[in-house]
């Protein structure tokens, strides 16, 4: 009988200059359909029902709370653009790569799967758990791209806490969902259009 041979796969850690697009996509789907799963399984053991979780809320307040932090945020990072040099912001060209070449369709689809994948999981299950402050200790180290500068990482932090006090105000997921949203959506038409112009 013969020995079928089957590929070998080797996981390599990449750096930037060498991701194509293709890569990086397959890369932010496989990690954000994790994300997902990973999610809806920690919410599961954590014997709550995923529906009500998930449940659109019966009134619009929420709407307030993810598009008030959405705007406060944007202004906040359009200060630091200003204040910060870009070198201390740099995500070694991630988002660049990610957003300047991409229709805008695709850039809201990103920006939609990315707030929903990573709220459920950070805000849904995590900050369930662990409360909102280790939770955006968490999602500060999870977004490793910015660990080499510490004004990127502690705004991913203080984003974080924002995301999951609007959560507890708000009383539904849908608030830091829509923030978070917004946040990347808005950045990424803003990356877009000005490397298209």
């Amino acid at each position: 009988m013969k020995k079928k041979k089957f590929p070998k796969f080797k996981i390599q850690k990449a750096e930037p200059h060498q991701l194509t697009e293709r890569l990086l996509l397959i890369n932010l789907y496989f990690t954000q359909g994790l994300t997902l799963i990973v999610g809806i399984v920690w919410i599961l053991l954590q014997k709550r029902d995923l529906f009500e979780v998930l449940a659109l809320p019966d009134h619009l307040q929420f709407l307030w709370w993810g598009l008030g932090l959405a705007a406060i945020m944007l202004v906040m990072d359009l200060v630091l653009s200003y204040v910060i040099p870009q070198e201390s912001m740099d995500d070694g060209g991630i988002n660049e790569l990610l957003f300047r070449g991409r229709p805008i369709w695709h850039i809201v689809c990103i920006a939609a799967l990315v707030a929903v994948c990573e709220e459920l999981l950070f805000r849904g299950a995590i900050q369930h758990a662990i409360g909102p402050y280790w939770t955006s200790i968490l999602f500060a180290v999870i977004h490793i791209r910015y660990l080499r500068h510490w004004i990127p990482t502690g705004w991913v932090f203080v984003s974080s806490y924002g995301l999951g006090y609007i959560y507890l105000q708000s009383g539904t997921l849908w608030a830091p969902i829509l923030c978070h949203f917004i946040i990347d959506l808005v950045s990424g038409l803003a990356i877009r259009f000005r490397r298209g112009s």
